[in-house]
């Protein structure tokens, strides 16, 4: 059986006159799949350092944008680059500056752990054996054991000690920890969090999982239908959105359609509005919809962007609102 050819990735120096403070940089970059919008004239600036979450929901255009950051997608229009380079221009020493870990987390079943780490410290010069010994100790992974013997939460060890180990400027995480159990999840976050400590690695993190995000993102990237709907801190987004409960005898027609409301669910009876952007007012103008009383209360960050990315697809109207609205429309 032949063996496939192997190419190290070569030392380069950084090339200074070139280097950008964004690590990723999009300029009206658009994909379409036949009549499919896949991204849409996306603006998207992420700055050196930390991590940075990237959120959406199934569709968002996320994977859509890896693919075309890592080359292996092109753009219908406008541009793309990382770590200041042409995503379409990369070479092999691009490539090793770039480290990315998705939910598959596949590896040669075949090979022998030590097998595996072997080809990668060939093919990066930068390699670093503590970091990787420092990452993989957290999973209880022998160097003898074959990959066939590990978990997927061991596989997912492995991934992330050898991308961090080729010394990457950016390491992208895509859904990581999908289907890994509590264990296996605590121990792969606390590695991602060391590792960012111990490297100046940039990370970009996608996840569902809100948990996650609000454990580890200094940065949130907010994405719906390949466009970039929010950019901040997630303490900051969380500020934006605020939830009033309010107690109606019933609930007049069209208050879910109030400014700002994001959703609005009923729950022993009380209604719960999830808003963006509104002040104390929104008390007072519950209070005109006919609320007895109507106070307001802090958002956790799955909740404010679970609204946020619902808030435009459809959903039913509670009890009370569609029986008041269909009392309307047959008087």
């Amino acid at each position: 059986m032949s063996t496939p050819e192997l190419n190290v990735v070569p030392r380069q120096q950084a090339d200074t006159a070139s280097a950008s403070r964004y690590v990723i940089e999009t300029q009206q970059l658009t994909l379409r799949y036949g009549r499919k919008t896949a991204l849409k004239s996306l603006d998207l600036k992420i700055p050196q350092g930390r991590i940075h979450a990237i959120v959406g929901a199934n569709g968002a255009g996320k994977t859509s944008l890896f693919r075309i950051l890592l080359g292996f997608q092109s753009p219908t229009s406008g541009s793309a680059s990382i770590l200041g380079r042409d995503c379409g221009a990369l070479n092999e020493h691009d490539r090793g500056r770039i480290g990315f870990v998705n939910e598959e987390h596949n590896l040669p079943a075949w090979l022998r752990i030590h097998e595996v780490v072997a080809m990668q410290r060939r093919l990066y010069p930068q390699w670093n054996e503590t970091l990787y010994r420092n990452i993989v100790d957290h999973f209880n992974v022998e160097s003898e054991q074959r990959v066939s013997e590990l978990s997927r939460g061991e596989r997912a060890g492995v991934n992330l000690a050898m991308a961090m180990a080729q010394s990457p400027e950016l390491l992208i995480l895509d859904e990581p920890t999908l289907g890994l159990d509590v264990v296996a999840k605590r121990a792969f976050l606390e590695a991602v969090l060391g590792s960012v400590e111990d490297s100046d690695c940039t990370i970009i993190y996608c996840s569902h999982q809100m948990e996650e995000i609000e454990r580890l993102a200094d940065n949130l990237i907010v994405m719906e239908r390949g466009e970039l709907m929010h950019m901040s801190p997630p303490d900051e987004f969380c500020e934006r959105v605020t939830l009033w409960v309010a107690e109606f005898p019933f609930l007049t027609a069209g208050a879910e359609s109030l400014p700002g409301v994001l959703q609005v669910q009923r729950i022993d009876g009380l209604f719960h509005f999830i808003v963006l952007d509104q002040d104390e007012q929104f008390g007072a103008t519950l209070e005109e919809k006919g609320a007895r009383r109507a106070w307001q209360g802090p958002v956790d960050l799955d909740r404010a962007v679970n609204a946020f990315l619902t808030r435009n697809h459809a959903r039913p109207l509670p009890a009370d609102a569609a029986a008041n609205r269909q009392t309307e429309e047959d008087a």
